[in-house]
C-alpha cells in the first residue's frame, strides 16, 4: 500500500476478486449488445421498439461497446491503478449514456429506452462503488 501525495489517501495495488468478476460480466454483456448493434442495427433496435434507427450512429455505439468491453476483459487481471483508470472511463460512459437515454426516453424514444436508463444507471452506481473502494485502498 502506498500514499497518494496529493490527497494522502491510502492506495492499494490489490484488486478484489469480485471486481475482476464484474469486469468479465461487463465485457460479455458489452459484446452481447455490440455484435447485433454492429451487424444488424436496424433489425435489432426495431425489435427493442425503436422506430427510427441511424445505422452509422448505432455502429459507433457498438464500436464503443467493443472497445470498453474488450478492455474490461483484458484489464481484469491488472493492478489497482489500471483498474481505477478503467473505472473512471466506465463511470463517465455509464453516466452520460444513462443521461442520454433518459433525455431521449422523455422526448421521443420508445418505452424500452427506460430499461437502458436503469441498466446504465445501475452500472454507474456499481463502478462508482468500486472506484471509491480502490481509491481508499480497501
Amino acid at each position: 500500500m502506498t500514499r497518494d501525495g496529493r490527497s494522502g489517501e491510502a492506495k492499494s495495488d490489490e484488486v478484489p476478486r469480485a471486481l475482476r468478476c464484474w469486469f468479465v460480466v461487463h465485457g460479455v454483456v458489452d459484446w452481447m449488445f455490440a455484435a447485433p448493434l454492429f451487424l444488424f442495427p436496424d433489425a435489432f433496435l426495431r425489435a427493442l421498439g425503436w422506430t427510427v434507427v441511424g445505422p452509422m450512429a448505432t455502429r459507433g455505439v457498438a464500436a464503443a461497446r467493443v472497445g470498453i468491453g474488450t478492455q474490461s476483459l483484458l484489464s481484469r487481471n491488472s493492478t489497482g491503478p489500471v483498474c481505477r483508470e478503467l473505472l473512471s472511463l466506465k463511470i463517465l460512459w455509464s453516466f452520460t449514456a444513462a443521461l442520454g437515454f433518459a433525455w431521449t426516453a422523455l422526448s421521443t424514444g420508445p418505452r424500452t429506452g427506460w430499461a437502458f436508463v436503469v441498466i446504465f444507471a445501475l452500472f454507474n452506481v456499481l463502478w462508482m462503488y468500486w472506484w471509491r473502494r480502490l481509491r481508499m485502498g480497501t
